[in-house]
């Protein structure tokens, strides 16, 4: 079994940092009780304002889609659209 992991950058509009913070407090929240097959899923402050990062694992390609396809990514990830200034930037990464 290889892991996954994704580092995702969003890019928040100025004024929205607070609310975006506070929704995704309970995204986190609610993977980490839902996703078995996430191991790691955390928010980060890049040294830029208003950039993020959020770091995370899943134990394979399933567990991605797991994520993706679930109730609270899809409600609450739509809070977060109008909280950010462009699309997300998405890496993915292989375990080795």
């Amino acid at each position: 079994m290889s892991a996954i992991g994704i580092i995702a950058t969003l890019r928040v509009q100025p004024g929205k940092e607070a609310e975006f913070e506070s929704v995704f407090a309970d995204l986190a929240a609610a993977v980490r009780a839902n996703e078995a097959g996430n191991s790691y899923y955390r928010l980060f402050k890049a040294g830029e304002a208003g950039v993020y990062k959020v770091m995370e694992c899943y134990d394979d390609a399933a567990a991605t889609e797991t994520h993706r396809a679930s109730d609270h990514f899809r409600t609450l990830g739509a809070k977060l659209g109008p909280c950010l200034a462009g699309a997300p930037e998405i890496e993915t990464l292989q375990a080795v």
